[in-house]
Formats: structure tokens, sequence, C-alpha cells
């Protein structure tokens, strides 16, 4: 795995490099899921000065909907760093409390809302976005979920400074990742969010001592990577098992691979490609001593996991046991 070293690939190096006594950045940390904790956490841990952390409110979450604070919020807490939650970054409040604060740069991993023009201009170095993609590939919200979703063997993260347009600003740096064969969204994204961490860190670094200058995105390859719905994740068994799998990959663990059985909500989870369909029609279900198969357009899958409507998560078999199907019956029909 590549590592933050190859920031200069993107961005254009200065001579001399950082040194002890140089000054730190004083830093306001934007996001708020759990991938944007290992930035902020390593941020924490190096030479600059994160003054405050800017996230999404406390949200409902639960049975009981509870109000639950966002994993940034829970990281910054621990830290004793102050966490600002204005209901959105236009609020003018919000906007005057970030003025006063006099930080310097606003790095952002996953912050969840649109920073608005008032606020990129506020920092000397701007807001300096982490993105789990290799702009211009997967421009969007969901980049790690259609990098998989696509079939892309190798995919990375990188560090550009924001502007206005959708992840259109000029990079500083990138590392790469290679995909692998049985990558979740949740897989991927877990190692990118540890190796996008030391890039952050090492793209502030660069933009403290003025070793490193951001260079604008190619003008080809670009892609877009819009949320990814709860509709967009229903199973279409009439693609090929091979696409089958890395879309019902992409969208683990969320929001979920699911399809339909005898009316009800099935949800699914990693399933395995074989070649050859058995004779099986698409959606329709095989259940044997290699497993509960699913035809597909071409070839056919075999079931991980399952979870029918108000139940656990259990293993494929244990489902087919109490639901019985009948010769020729589908899921998704």
């Amino acid at each position: 795995m590549a590592g933050p070293r190859q920031l200069a690939a993107a961005g254009r190096a200065r001579p001399g490099a950082r040194g002890e006594g140089e000054p730190a950045l004083k830093l306001l940390f934007a996001g708020t899921p759990a991938p944007a904790v290992p930035a902020l956490q390593a941020l924490l841990a190096g030479d600059h000065d994160v003054v405050a952390v800017l996230t999404r409110p406390d949200a409902r979450a639960g049975r009981g909907r509870r109000e639950v604070r966002s994993p940034v919020a829970q990281a910054a807490d621990a830290a004793g760093v102050p966490v600002l939650q204005p209901p959105s970054p236009r609020d003018p409040a919000f906007l005057e409390e970030f003025a006063a604060l006099g930080v310097d740069c606003a790095p952002v991993v996953a912050y969840g809302a649109l920073v608005p023009p008032a606020a990129l201009d506020v920092p000397v170095h701007g807001w300096v976005n982490l993105h789990f993609s290799l702009l211009p590939a997967w421009r969007g919200a969901a980049p790690v979920q259609h990098a998989l979703m696509a079939g892309d063997e190798v995919t990375g993260a990188c560090t550009f400074r924001l502007e206005q347009g959708l992840d259109t600003g000029p990079v500083y740096g990138v590392v790469t990742e290679e995909v692998r064969p049985r990558d979740t969204a949740g897989d991927l994204l877990e190692r990118l969010a540890v190796s996008g961490a030391g890039l952050l860190v090492a793209t502030l670094d660069g933009i403290a001592d003025g070793s490193l200058e951001p260079v604008p995105q190619p003008a080809e390859g670009i892609s877009l990577a819009p949320k990814v719905e709860t509709a967009d994740a229903r199973v279409d068994w009439a693609l090929p098992a091979h696409v089958v799998d890395r879309r019902v990959r992409g969208v683990t663990p969320a929001p979920g691979a699911w399809t339909t059985w005898r009316g009800e909500r099935l949800r699914l989870g990693p399933v395995e490609p074989l070649p050859t369909s058995l004779g099986l029609a698409p959606g329709e279900v095989s259940v044997g001593a290699s497993g509960v198969l699913v035809g597909t357009g071409r070839g056919c899958v075999r079931l991980g996991q399952v979870q029918p409507a108000g139940k656990k998560l259990l293993p494929a078999p244990d489902w087919a046991r109490g639901a019985r199907p009948a010769d020729g019956e589908r899921v998704g029909a």
C-alpha cells in the first residue's frame, strides 16, 4: 500500500522541508462519521493545533430514538477539544464564531454538509478536503461504494483545496489502495481512512512549511459518485453473477443489499459468484449440499448471510431450513 510520500505526485513540492521549530497550523477540523476519526486523531497527535471541531448535530438513533453524538464529536469530547454543531454551516452565528477562531486552515473529512462561500476564504490556507477516491474519478458523496460497484481494481484517497464546485478543487496529494477481491465498502473505507489520515497530516505539513502547492485536476476521467440510497441497493438478479457480487459488496454495510422474499424484504450479506448457473433462472433459489444458490443473468451466486424482516442476521442455510423454498421459487419476484 502506498503511503503519504506519494503526496508530491499530485502537488508541486517547493524546495525545503518542514523542520523543528517551524510554526504549526491552527486548525478547525470538520468531520462527522467514523471514517473521519483516524484523521482527527492523527492531527491531534501531531504538531498542528486543533482548536475546535465542526460536526453535524446530535441525531436520534436506535430503537429508543435517543440523541447520539457523531463519532467525531465523541472523539473530540474524549480529547477535550471544543465541538461546534451548528444546524448548518451557513448559520450566521457559526460563521461569526468561525471567523473569531482565527484558524489558518480547516481540514475536512466527510463532514456531511456543503461549506458555504462565506466560509471558504476565512482561513488563509482555505479548507483542505480528504476525499476517498483518486480525483477526478468518483466525485461525490459515495466514492468508495461506486468504485467497488464499478469493479475498479485500484482506488485511493486524495487531499484537495475545497472550492464551490463538487470535489473540483486542485489536488495536493494522493495515496493509492488496491481493491481486494472480497472487499466490502466497509473494509476498503476502513483502510483508506487510515492511509488517508497520514496523507492529510503530510499535506498540512507541506502547507505549513510552504513546500507544497496544489495542482488542477485533469479535465479527463471525471466520474460521479452520488449518495447510494436504499432503493439503489436492491439486487437486480438479471445482472451477471460477478456484477451482483460487486454491487452487494459495494453497499455493505450501508445501506445494505436487499431483495424480496414472499413479499417481504430480505437483507443480504456478501455473496459468492459461481461460474455456472446450474440451470437456474434469474432469482431462482436452489437449496442443497452446496448451500443456498440464486440464479442470475449469467452464472449464479451462493448466499452468505441473510436477514429476514424483523429478525437477526443468520446463515443462509439456516434461513432456508425455515423458509423451505419450493422448486422454482424466486427471490425478488
